[in-house]
């Protein structure tokens, strides 16, 4: 990653020089998809909250097939993004957004709306400042990158094992990890994002688009992974 410090994109040879405008209308493209998803998930999951949760009583099988689902598109999405034409890479970013909101439908019946209101809101705050921080600041947080790389790894088996010890303290650290590595996540691929912007573009539409949806779908799994680890460590009594 480049270290903005020393970057000076209208300087080099042979880059194209972008503007501060130009910048922030693409900045602007890419919030726009990642707000249109969110309120895509938000909306699938109120909608069939009540519906899933009766049918996954019935079909627990339904549950799993939804997760590997989920899985599977956001995989082939992030994989095969430089690949995939503009509109196919949109319509599997909104694809996933209504296949995560029918998954996380069940946040309507487990949590009181006191709690998601606190939690959505708690989230908006750290996400923004540290949207800020990662879009503003001279340092280079590349170095992030393998140190919350590492510890996502970390916490998916910490959250496994948890799974059949069930234990309260261990989950609240999990819960606490989770907060502070998805809110460094939030910095490093605002600020990745910015530098892919200034250095990594070709100039050609189809590739800004890709680049766009591959942008905000990084920023749509920050937030929602910011909000979930809230939502769990605010509903502890």
């Amino acid at each position: 990653m480049q270290d903005f410090t020393n970057y000076q994109p209208n300087s080099r040879p042979g880059t194209l020089a972008r503007s501060a405008s130009s910048e922030a209308l693409f900045f602007q493209r890419v919030y726009t998809w990642m707000c249109a998803g969110l309120a895509l998930t938000a909306g699938t999951s109120f909608v069939l909250s009540d519906m899933a949760w009766a049918v996954v009583q019935r079909y627990p099988f339904t549950l799993l097939l939804a997760c590997v689902l989920q899985l599977g598109l956001v995989w082939y999405l992030s994989s095969r993004l430089s690949q995939l034409a503009p509109a196919t890479a949109k319509a599997l970013f909104l694809i996933y957004a209504l296949v995560t909101g029918a998954v996380l439908s069940f946040i309507f019946v487990a949590y009181s709306p006191t709690v998601i209101v606190k939690a959505f809101v708690c989230t908006a705050g750290v996400y923004g400042a540290m949207a800020v921080y990662g879009l503003v600041t001279k340092r280079s947080l590349e170095a992030w990158g393998s140190f919350l790389f590492m510890g996502l790894v970390g916490l998916i088996l910490a959250s496994v094992v948890n799974m059949f010890v069930a234990s309260g303290p261990m989950d609240l650290v999990i819960c606490v990890i989770g907060v502070l590595i998805f809110s460094g996540l939030t910095a490093y691929d605002h600020q990745k994002l910015r530098v892919t912007y200034a250095t990594g573009l070709d100039g050609t539409a189809d590739q800004e688009s890709r680049v766009v949806i591959g942008g905000a779908l990084s920023l749509y799994l920050d937030f929602i992974n910011l909000f979930l680890y809230l939502l769990r460590f605010l509903n502890r009594d």
